[in-house]
């Protein structure tokens, strides 16, 4: 299998309000917009990948997608966060494996861990023997 691309799609249960978290809120820059007024979706760039916000589920599913989103610094990012209203369900903590991570969500449930990369973690070099 060659793959030429890829994302994640997320259905969420209130359309423009979730569009609006990613866009608004995040900041997440759109990559292209699609559908009817009735069913408008959404593309953000997402990194080096792509979120597709989309179509609907019923209330009371739940999300069983998480995503993780890397910062320069998790602190100030969470502190922003706060700052326009999102709850962040867990303060930033060194995890065992060594990245810095906070929790929040978006407002359909999604859970979004902000991480941060520390200079010396083995994430940011090639650690195999030549």
């Amino acid at each position: 299998m060659e793959i030429l691309s890829s994302r994640v799609l997320l259905r969420p249960v209130n359309l423009p309000e979730t569009q609006g978290f990613y866009r608004d809120v995040l900041c997440l820059a759109v990559s292209r917009e699609f559908g009817t007024a009735e069913h408008h979706g959404m593309v953000f760039f997402l990194g080096n990948g792509l979120l597709e916000v989309s179509g609907a589920r019923e209330a009371g599913t739940a999300s069983s997608l998480v995503l993780w989103v890397q910062v320069r610094d998790v602190q100030a990012e969470l502190l922003r966060l706060a700052g326009r209203g999102v709850t962040v369900v867990r303060e930033a903590l060194t995890e065992p494996w060594g990245l810095i991570e906070g929790w929040i969500q978006d407002p359909d449930g999604t859970r979004i861990v902000v991480v941060q990369v520390p200079e010396d973690h083995p994430i940011r070099r090639d650690v195999r023997e030549l």
